[in-house]
């Protein structure tokens, strides 16, 4: 048993070692805490007492107290509270953690103390967070899967979110955009009589034209209104400028822009001044827009693709779910993924060619610049790393537009059918990463060329040897239902390798009714026959569905992601539950549901729960005169 405790203990110390957060060893380096645990002893002599480990992180202390075996994790009274006999805190996790963390809150200055119980192994194990008060007792927190939330970085947000309850940040950010959105479309309807696929258009010229602004060949102030120079003329005009100052080309390219932002010039609507208002609409727009979205993209360094959340969300209101203009958005948690699980290096090529909004390339951009000093670097990023295929020429509109206010140096994205371009010619962009969301549901028995699975085929032929590539598609396409969906299962095994798939939150394209997986691959491989392949459950990933909100970041969300990273790496072993690694052949389902087996060990309240189900029932069948059945005869059968 103290063989089985000491590897527990070294598996705790290298958890906490690997989220950066330092800590103590049987005591605590902070005078104070260490005094005060000088009167802990669990046996109530007053002597000293220690728990396996003590952490000071900003203002809050962490006590850990760790048990080999899941049994022992934690014990409650039978009124569901923890229990404080001396027997129960000092076999119990959970319950010696929350005795330490205590009475340091009670002998000391320090009063934001959290208790974790940790009991098992790095495979089968459970964590469990108490946030104690020394005078209300302590709050029940949801078990974790790791210590990454109480790391310097995160611990301020973990006691906002599950102490005080507060909003974050990010939240209160979702609800601003849902308002902004709401509004905007009001102000579209009411003072501008739009159709729904040029709302987004005059949106986006307009933050082109913002744009302008620091060049100082373009102003709010110059939209007068002006029946003869109007103002959708020096917006028409403001743009041009920003594309040919980006360096936009070719000219085909750039006038096919032009032409999308056309709307803004010729809508007599737009241009006339509206007593209501006592200002042109376009002039109404532009300091809305100035206001609420363009200093959010252009003056904040990040990853979120607010256009594609604006619009996301802006969209809802025009066209259901956004579907009539093709804009089914991928979540910018879902991009950031996507750049960790593929481990995108700042010398990296990437390649989206169903972009959208562009919000993958923009979280790549993010990633790729964060991770070098070196500005030229940077701006070969930019200029040359990115590149993408729309075939909506509206969505290519928007697409080019988030790229180029995010300083993108040419906007490398492309208004064409990716599944028309030959691979080999695409191969010599030299893309390394793929990165896909295809369009949900469009193949049919008569044009198998439109399923997803087509598209990812596509998308792996184009990239160089070696290459990763992600997408995320629904998961009917990793079960290969019809001939052709399995035809196209074989065909990208022969010529590419299979690395995993994991299964999302079922809501996350919230309102849209899909399952999705994401699944990964290498390009140019042939998939081995012994290769194990990981299949991973994650569809408890902590983000959550909130009440006119929608799906938002819950309390344990960055937990649950680098679990799942630390798994997908081969940092961290993991039941069966949550990933099964397994061969695969083109017949399989590419599903953890398929592969799943529990591997996990019986507790002894699990033995306890079957013998006594067994029991009952043997009585029920005895009570019903049916006792032949535990005889050992089928006479009666």
């Amino acid at each position: 048993m103290a063989k089985k405790e000491v590897k527990t203990d070294l598996w705790v110390a290298s958890q906490l070692d690997k989220c950066n957060i330092p800590f103590t060893a049987q005591g605590s380096d902070t005078k104070e805490i260490d005094e005060a645990l000088a009167s802990a002893s669990k046996r109530g002599t007053g002597n000293a007492g220690y728990p396996e480990y003590v952490a000071v992180v900003n203002d809050f202390v962490i006590v850990i107290e760790d048990k080999a075996d899941l049994d022992k994790h934690n014990k409650l009274t039978d009124k569901l509270i923890i229990e404080t006999t001396r027997k129960a805190i000092t076999d119990y996790a959970v319950n010696g953690a929350y005795f330490y963390a205590k009475h340091i809150a009670q002998n000391s200055s320090f009063k934001k103390v959290f208790a974790i119980g940790v009991s098992g192994d790095a495979k089968h194990h459970k964590i469990t967070p108490l946030y104690v008060d020394d005078r209300e007792g302590y709050i029940e927190l949801e078990d974790i899967e790791s210590f990454t939330m109480f790391n310097r970085l995160n611990i301020h947000e973990y006691y906002l979110r599950n102490v005080l309850k507060e909003k974050t940040d990010v939240e209160k950010t979702t609800e601003q955009i849902l308002k902004d959105a709401s509004t905007l479309h009001e102000y579209l309807r009411t003072y501008g009589s739009l159709k729904d696929q040029d709302k987004p258009l005059v949106v986006s010229g307009i933050l082109l034209a913002l744009d302008e602004i620091e060049s100082g060949s373009f102003s709010i102030e110059s939209l007068t209104g002006d029946d003869v120079d109007t103002d959708g003329d020096k917006i028409y005009n403001a743009i041009k400028k920003r594309l040919k100052r980006s360096n936009v080309g070719p000219d085909a390219k750039r006038d096919k822009l032009m032409s999308e932002f056309s709307i803004i010039r010729t809508s007599a609507r737009l241009n006339e001044v509206d007593s209501r208002l006592g200002k042109s609409p376009l002039k109404y727009y532009a300091e809305f827009l100035k206001k609420h979205v363009f200093d959010c993209i252009k003056y904040k360094s990040t990853s979120e693709d607010f256009i594609g959340r604006f619009y996301g969300e802006f969209m809802r209101y025009s066209g259901g779910d956004g579907q009539t203009l093709g804009i089914v958005l991928t979540p910018s948690h879902i991009c950031d993924l996507f750049c960790d699980l593929l481990d995108i290096q700042p010398d990296d090529i990437v390649l989206d060619p169903c972009c959208g909004t562009a919000g993958f390339l923009v979280s790549a951009m993010h990633c790729m610049v964060s991770a070098t000093d070196n500005e030229t670097k940077q701006k070969n990023i930019k200029k040359k790393q990115l590149h993408g295929y729309e075939l909506q020429s509206n969505m290519f509109a928007i697409a080019c537009t988030n790229m180029i206010l995010r300083e993108d140096g040419n906007s490398n994205i492309q208004c064409q059918d990716f599944l028309k371009q030959n691979p080999a010619q695409v191969q010599l962009k030299g893309a390394t990463i793929g990165m896909m969301n295809p369009p949900y549901s469009q193949g049919t028995k008569d044009d198998p060329s439109q399923y997803e699975l087509s598209f990812v085929e596509h998308l792996l032929d184009s990239l160089t040897d070696g290459a990763k590539a992600a997408v995320i598609v629904p998961q009917s396409s990793m079960t290969g239902k019809t001939k052709s969906e399995q035809a196209f299962k074989e065909s990208i095994i022969k010529h590419h390798t299979l690395e995993g798939v994991i299964t999302c939150n079922t809501n996350t394209f919230y309102g849209v009714g899909t399952n999705p997986v994401i699944a990964l691959f290498t390009a140019h491989e042939p998939h081995p026959c012994d290769k194990l392949c990981k299949f991973i459950d994650f569809r408890k990933d902590g983000y959550e569905v909130k009440q006119h909100i929608g799906l938002v970041e819950g309390d344990n969300a960055k937990d649950k992601k680098q679990h799942l990273l630390d798994v997908w790496f081969g940092k961290e072993p993991a039941d069966t539950k949550f990933c099964v690694e397994s061969t695969v052949e083109a017949s399989d389902e590419w599903l953890h549901s398929y592969f799943y087996f529990n591997d996990e060990i019986p507790t002894d309240e699990d033995f306890e729960k079957v013998v006594g189900d067994y029991l009952s029932f043997e009585f029920s069948m005895v009570m019903q005169n049916r006792e032949y059945l535990f005889d050992g005869s089928d006479e009666n059968a």
